[in-house]
């Protein structure tokens, strides 16, 4: 079977207001995505050896995944939100030692042999590079830091718009990336296949929670279009109802709200001044 890796965030979602948990990171949402898909995935990132690290690989598991992830030196990635009115307030953004993380040997060697590879958010250049000198199929997201890498050669770079498409798809291909995809919420997404721009417009969604969508749209466009191979106006079309149907419930992909844990919320009490 096809074996697909995703590296690099995972983070858990305190949500102050509600008392309550999600799990996510673009990284693990992609990999779980595509193992609900029924294709082979892997997860590689790291947690710290804390409550939160140990909740995440709980959840990693529950999820289908195996737990293949590191216990590295520091803290597991942690957002802490305030929900007013409808908005979201960021407390705090730790990425703790997920951050730059790059697989051990092992894991390294298992990207060589992967069908594909997807590196999340704040990966590390030394790994774009190494992947790159492998050869190794691989798509990379910026989400909206379009300038914090350097995109040459990389396969298909992902990007979050920030209001001019079809300039900011331009920019990344004059600075090297082979193809782009470029995810504009309500106004669709673009994907430059390197000869030829396709766009898809937004599915209709009854919107819960729009987090994770962007994540979803990633996995179901690689799962069709680069394992598949699929057409592109078709592989695009289904990573839009995938998106859409991401909207309908809370967090990056299915899960139940579960409280925050009250050393969890200990560890934090510092930022929270003690309030749950």
């Amino acid at each position: 079977m096809t074996q697909v890796i995703a590296v690099g965030d995972n983070c858990l979602d305190l949500f102050l207001t509600r008392g309550q948990m999600a799990f996510g990171g673009n990284a693990l949402n992609v990999a779980v995505q595509w193992h609900r898909m029924g294709l082979q995935a892997r997860y590689f990132g790291a947690v710290g050896a804390d409550a939160t690290g140990a909740l995440m690989r709980e959840a990693v598991l529950k999820a289908g995944l195996r737990d293949e992830m590191e216990i590295l030196p520091g803290t597991t990635a942690v957002t802490l939100l305030e929900e007013v009115a409808g908005d979201r307030r960021f407390l705090l953004e730790d990425l703790g030692c997920g951050l730059h993380y790059i697989p051990d040997a092992p894991r390294m060697q298992a990207l060589a042999g992967a069908s594909w590879v997807h590196l999340g958010t704040n990966t590390a250049p030394a790994l774009v590079r190494d992947l790159l000198g492998q050869g190794v199929g691989f798509s990379l997201d910026l989400s909206t830091r379009h300038q914090e890498q350097d995109v040459t050669g990389v396969p298909l770079v992902l990007a979050s718009g920030q209001g001019a498409p079809r300039a900011e798809i331009a920019a990344l291909l004059e600075r090297g990336a082979r193809q782009v995809v470029l995810t504009c919420g309500a106004e669709g997404a673009f994907f430059h296949d390197g000869s030829t721009l396709h766009h898809v417009a937004a599915a209709p969604a009854q919107v819960v929670d729009t987090c994770g969508a962007g994540d979803s749209f990633i996995a179901t466009f690689l799962a069709e279009y680069r394992v598949k191979g699929r057409p592109a106006p078709e592989a695009l079309a289904l990573a839009a109802k995938a998106a859409a149907l991401t909207c309908g419930h809370q967090g990056g992909f299915p899960q139940d709200p579960a409280p925050i844990p009250a050393q969890v919320l200990t560890a934090y009490a510092h930022v929270t001044g003690g309030q749950a």
